[in-house]
């Protein structure tokens, strides 16, 4: 039997389909703890429009390649 298929991970701009290759790490200090992160997912075409759009706002944390913030969620999880 073989794995089933990797999910593919789409872009979190309204109406966006296309495969997201960033995730944008948040927070709202109003309303969050400081250690928690809420997650946008970004294709490369929205990255700074989101990137900016939370900024703004005094939201955005980090933004990271999807790639490598998987692989620091299954290295946590091993622990």
């Amino acid at each position: 039997m073989s794995d089933p298929a990797p999910e593919t991970v789409v872009c979190s701009a309204k109406g966006c389909r296309v495969t997201a290759v960033w995730v944008l790490a948040w927070n709202n200090p109003k309303l969050h703890t400081p250690e928690r992160r809420k997650t946008w997912v970004a294709c490369e075409d929205h990255r700074e429009h989101l990137s900016t759009f939370l900024s703004v706002r005094g939201f955005l944390r980090d933004v990271v390649p999807l790639a490598e913030w998987e692989a620091g969620r299954a290295s946590a999880a091993d622990r």
